[in-house]
């Protein structure tokens, strides 16, 4: 409990003593240079908040296949075990990106002022329609030169276990052409699986691996797209 304790103060302050002056910086930048440059420096601090809160916790991440990534925006596929994958891959594998994220998420503070500038995307799971208006946007997410995290499970598996993937789950990839690039998540899912659910240090793999450009797959591979990427992810977990 003492552990948890200390890891929401550290992560309460800093929120308080390092985003929020951060954000007042973003909010001038807004007035005063152009949207790229914010939106850097909306990255650059995102990439910051990521690893830090994840280093709070005490656990040490490995990542492996950096340089398989295409020098593009792209759309990367990820298991999801945990609430520690998404600080994990915006810490840790640094291309800028958004999220698929739940609604909810708008309405957290300050971190959701975040997600804004990063052009996060918010669906409502109980909405079909509005989820389906979101994914089309996804479009514009990519002309800003971000990459998207989706995570086709569509909720955390809290174990090593990889769920069935959402159908039609990758079909922005072949709306918008762009590359597909799986990512591994390995034991996230122990950093908040401790006894009576505490916090616990933990040793977190991030593998990436090769690029699928859509572009080059045939009708039939591309009707089996879903399984193809699944099969990769899997490869790659840790039982």
């Amino acid at each position: 409990m003492l552990k948890d304790l200390i890891w929401v103060i550290m992560f309460v302050a800093d929120l308080i003593f390092l985003r929020l002056p951060q954000f007042i910086k973003l909010s001038f930048l807004e007035l005063t240079a152009t949207e790229e440059k914010v939106r850097a420096y909306a990255n650059q601090v995102a990439y910051q908040w990521g690893e830090k809160v994840v280093e709070t916790t005490g656990s040490e991440v490995k990542v492996l296949g950096v340089k398989k990534i295409p020098d593009q925006p792209v759309l990367f596929v990820a298991n999801h075990q945990g609430a520690f994958d998404i600080p994990l891959l915006l810490g840790y594998i640094k291309q800028p990106k958004s999220f698929i994220a739940k609604w909810e998420l708008r309405y957290l503070p300050v971190i959701n002022l975040w997600m804004k500038k990063i052009k996060c995307i918010f669906i409502k799971r109980s909405d079909f329609r509005q989820t389906l208006r979101a994914f089309k946007n996804a479009g514009q997410v990519f002309e800003t030169g971000q990459s998207l995290v989706i995570f086709p499970e569509g909720t955390r598996s809290r174990s090593a276990k990889l769920n069935k993937f959402k159908r039609g789950s990758l079909k922005i990839a072949l709306r918008e052409n762009v590359p597909i690039v799986p990512v591994t998540i390995n034991n996230s899912y122990q950093i908040n699986n401790g006894e009576e659910g505490l916090l616990s240090a933990t040793e977190v793999e991030l593998i990436i691996s090769d690029p699928i450009y859509v572009d080059e797959l045939s009708k039939e591979e591309k009707d089996d797209l879903t399984v193809q990427v699944r099969e990769v992810i899997a490869e790659n977990l840790k039982k």
